[in-house]
């Protein structure tokens, strides 16, 4: 039993759509005697006719329109079997490596790359936890989550924003009741404070109508550790100043409270970077898409 050509195939089913073998031609790109020919040469492999044709008359013949059925259906099934091949070799895979800091990790990553690791199982992920400065070029890194106070320098780096969380002040239910609750950023100037670093003491607060103030509370201990400023706050040594996500635990466990809630103490962002040239990967393209869209939505 012979095997048909699929291009002979289309050629047919494009005479058949068209209505013609001049307007197959013209849809197909092709001269007029390729598709005749082509067609003639899958009616002697099937030793049938398919088509009535004259010079003034193009018929299929009821053999032909069963067949075109059939053709039809193949060309679509071939076009999916295609698709298929092109959609795996497209699939995201290999080795993408991030870096970002230990808050980012904990806050972010910890929660969401497993179920990234389970969307893309040919992924493997490498993550290196550091608060030092990673050079993505020189240290063979795909991506980096970055948080900053401030604009990012232009580096020439993909720049991919991925969260903007508001400073938020906070302190035990318990120092609260016994210093009593601020009315008025100016009140803060008589509480203890627990600021991030000895420079850091001033805190500056913008309010719901957008008034911006100073403010510099007596300072009770230092810390440039936030897991350590929160566990200060909820002992009730003071006032802290910190990233509203890393207190959300605290404060739906009763730990902590929110001071001051329609004032904030400005904001953090956290950026993704990579490269121009591993930007284009599937793989790290997938990953960079994954968070924002994930984590940008919560």
């Amino acid at each position: 039993m012979s095997v048909l050509n699929l291009n002979d195939l289309q050629f047919f089913v494009a005479a058949v759509e068209q209505g013609s073998f001049a307007a197959a031609a013209r849809h197909l790109g092709v001269p007029k005697s390729t598709v005749s020919k082509r067609v003639a040469a899958l009616e002697e492999a099937l030793s049938a006719r398919l088509i009535h044709r004259t010079s003034r008359s193009f018929v299929l013949t009821d053999l032909g329109r069963d067949f075109h059925e059939h053709a039809r259906a193949a060309l679509i099934e071939t076009e999916a079997a295609e698709s298929v091949v092109r959609q795996r070799q497209a699939e995201p895979r290999g080795v993408v490596r991030l870096t970002c800091s230990i808050p980012t990790a904990q806050g972010v990553l910890a929660v969401h790359l497993p179920v990234l690791a389970r969307a893309h199982p040919r992924l493997r992920l490498e993550v290196e936890v550091t608060d030092r400065f990673v050079d993505l070029l020189q240290e063979n890194v795909d991506i980096a989550l970055r948080c900053h106070r401030m604009p990012l320098p232009d580096s020439g780096l993909i720049q991919r924003q991925l969260l903007v969380e508001p400073f938020i002040l906070v302190a035990s239910p318990a120092y609260l009741a016994d210093r009593g609750q601020p009315d008025t950023p100016a009140d803060l100037a008589s509480h203890a404070g627990l600021p991030s670093a000895p420079t850091a003491r001033e805190w500056r607060l913008t309010g719901p109508d957008g008034a911006e103030c100073a403010v510099a509370p007596q300072p009770a201990m230092v810390a440039n550790e936030s897991s350590v400023l929160i566990g200060a706050a909820c002992a009730g040594l003071g006032i802290t100043c910190l990233p509203e996500p890393m207190c959300r635990q605290a404060i739906a466990a009763g730990m902590l409270a929110r001071v001051l809630p329609d004032w904030q103490a400005g904001t953090i962002t956290t950026t993704l970077l990579t490269t121009h040239r591993r930007g284009q990967l599937p793989g790290v393209r997938a990953v960079m898409d994954f968070l924002v869209d994930r984590v940008g939505a919560e």
